[in-house]
């Protein structure tokens, strides 16, 4: 719960000056046991929701940090989730599942809704569950999303018509996730106007797989771009969501 919440709740009469003086002084983090300490006011200072990384976290330890951030800001927002972990989930709670992206949502409130518009692109169809978390964290973070996937630069007469849509319809941002070669990126860059986001993807073999050529192909762009690292959809998502809320937000 932020300060504003608290300060609200005091002046509607839903909260007393005790439990205001409390909340007042956990304001900041709040523990979880010895494991974590929720950043519960993140999305109000800096525009962007705490989310919970799944990987290294086991089943328990998972379920307790969800549950307490879904009590403390009624949405918790879980990625890299197992099998296993979603099964544990699934025990405490209704849980919204994306299978592609391997998020899990825990919901109590209803999704906010911003005027900011986000572009997500994808070369191929192995890099749509990157571009995919991408989606789910730009859509989490109040923005309309339109997709175009399987348009890479192999068939490169795909892209344009799916461009123009999204140009159409007034996209602050671009997010362009690619492997192999990791050529997109820059191609799109050199026909928009909107900040382009180039988001490599570990597919791919031999030398330079992993990812590693497409991240290197995209800081080498002569076309200007940023760039966040391999596979890190939901930095690519977050990053473009603060763009398209910021120049929303300036134009009112």
């Amino acid at each position: 719960m932020c300060l504003r919440d608290i300060l609200s709740r005091v002046k509607n009469g839903d909260m007393d000056l005790i439990e205001a003086e409390k909340q007042i002084r956990l304001y900041g983090y709040q523990s979880v046991g010895k494991i974590a300490k929720l950043d519960a006011c993140r999305m109000a200072r800096i525009g962007v929701p705490e989310v919970i990384l799944a990987e290294g976290k086991n089943a328990e330890d998972l379920m307790d940090i969800a549950m307490a951030q879904l009590k403390s800001e009624g949405r918790a927002i879980i990625t890299r989730v197992s099998d296993e972990q979603l099964g544990a989930l699934r025990k405490a709670s209704k849980v919204e599942w994306h299978p592609h992206a391997r998020v899990a949502i825990l919901r109590k409130k209803k999704k906010s809704s911003t005027d900011g518009v986000v572009g997500i692109i994808a070369a191929g169809t192995a890099d749509i569950p990157v571009a995919e978390e991408a989606r789910i964290i730009a859509e989490e973070m109040g923005c309309k999303v339109i997709t175009a996937y399987d348009v890479g630069v192999a068939g490169i007469h795909r892209l344009f018509s799916e461009l123009s849509k999204m140009i159409d319809a007034g996209v602050d941002a671009l997010v362009v996730a690619a492997g192999r070669e990791g050529a997109l990126p820059a191609v799109v860059a050199g026909l928009v106007d909107v900040p382009v986001i180039g988001l490599p993807v570990s597919t791919g073999y031999g030398a330079g797989g992993s990812g590693e050529a497409a991240l290197l192909s995209m800081l080498q762009s002569c076309s200007v771009l940023s760039v966040v690292n391999i596979d890190a959809g939901f930095v690519a998502g977050a990053f473009a969501a603060k763009i398209a809320n910021k120049a929303r937000e300036d134009k009112k």
